[in-house]
């Protein structure tokens, strides 16, 4: 006689994941949530815009950079797909709380997960925070779809009461009950194999976290320069923000243009740059560099190409020039200038 723990209508693993599912369901909704009725983050011209907070994950994502890209350089393509993103986090959130098509649900945490994982999970000032959230995700999703929903769940009623629609494998395999395979044990072991060699290979690429050195991309602001130039009496030069806290930008209090010696041929200050005309500021992505308060402001992920009229300034072919940006921490990045 079957064990009447083991029946579709009396999933005991399903109830004791109650707890994953409501907390990682509420993880999901609640960004919805905070988007959309606490604050507007969908608005492409307000403060906190979730796709100036996307392009923060560019210079280190893993895998998906090209993606990435993509949707920062089409500002509508990156406002649609913000808003294709919350919505389906919105359903999938809730979904996962109410207990409905748990299964199916379960991928979408997966998925959204491994999008948080492979985009930032790099990112955490702190602690590794984008990275825990990234590698748990991935695991509970595995979990719940193993274990769909039990007691307290909309499956569950279902099951019970609308036994033609759910007493099939579809609805196992998308909602809840139990598992249309003769051996789960293998599935379950190379699943979770997988994810912790996920876990482990993210941690070191990432951190450094396995062996070697630890490092945090998230705590030192890093501008990358290129394609440095002095041409009709105009430096030009790309800035791209590479590393550092995302929360806000790298303040750059000094733009100094030196010859072989060291000595100081240009420069420009914190108050010079919080003039800076915007008009010779060509930001390639959402998050922009501009002029702010006291300094020029470079966020996570901004890249954007300068021009500096030095006209006045006696430069020859023949010599080596410097470039040097100042960040108001004290850090300094250099550049050899083209003439």
């Amino acid at each position: 006689m079957k064990n009447n723990m083991h029946t579709p209508g009396n999933n005991m693993a399903g109830l004791f994941t109650l707890s994953i599912r409501l907390v990682v369901g509420w993880t999901y909704f609640s960004a919805f949530w905070r988007r959309v009725i606490l604050a507007d983050k969908l608005d492409p011209d307000a403060a906190g815009y979730i796709g100036e907070k996307f392009n923060h994950f560019l210079p280190n994502a893993l895998g998906i950079k090209p993606i990435i890209e993509h949707l920062v350089t089409h500002p509508e393509q990156l406002w649609l797909s913000m808003v294709i993103f919350t919505i389906i986090e919105a359903i999938v959130g809730l979904f996962i709380m109410l207990g409905f098509f748990t299964r199916l649900m379960s991928i979408g945490v997966f998925g959204l997960a491994a999008g948080i994982l492979l985009g930032s999970g790099w990112i955490g000032t702190t602690c590794l925070d984008e990275w825990q959230i990234g590698v748990l995700g991935i695991a509970s999703g595995f979990t719940l779809f193993l274990s769909g929903s039990g007691s307290y769940s909309i499956d569950h009623w279902l099951i019970n009461r609308k036994k033609k629609f759910t007493h099939t494998k579809w609805f196992a395999w998308l909602g809840s009950g139990e598992l249309p395979l003769k051996n789960l044990k293998p599935w379950v072991f190379g699943g979770a194999m997988a994810i912790l060699f996920l876990t482990l290979f993210t941690n070191q690429v990432f951190h450094g976290g396995v062996f070697g050195k630890l490092h945090n991309k998230s705590v030192k602001p890093k501008i990358e320069i290129s394609n440095a130039e002095v041409e009709n009496n105009i430096l030009q030069f790309q800035v791209y923000r590479t590393e550092g806290a995302d929360v806000y930008g790298s303040f750059l209090i000094g733009i100094q243009l030196c010859d072989a010696e060291g000595n100081v041929l240009f420069e420009r200050n914190g108050d010079q740059l919080a003039v800076f005309p915007v008009d010779q500021i060509a930001n390639h992505y959402v998050a922009k560099v501009k002029p702010g308060k006291h300094s020029l402001v470079v966020p996570l992920g901004a890249k954007a190409d300068l021009a500096i009229n030095v006209r006045g300034i006696d430069l020859e072919n023949n010599q080596q020039y410097t470039l040097k940006l100042i960040d108001i921490s004290g850090m300094e990045w250099e550049s050899k200038v083209k003439m």
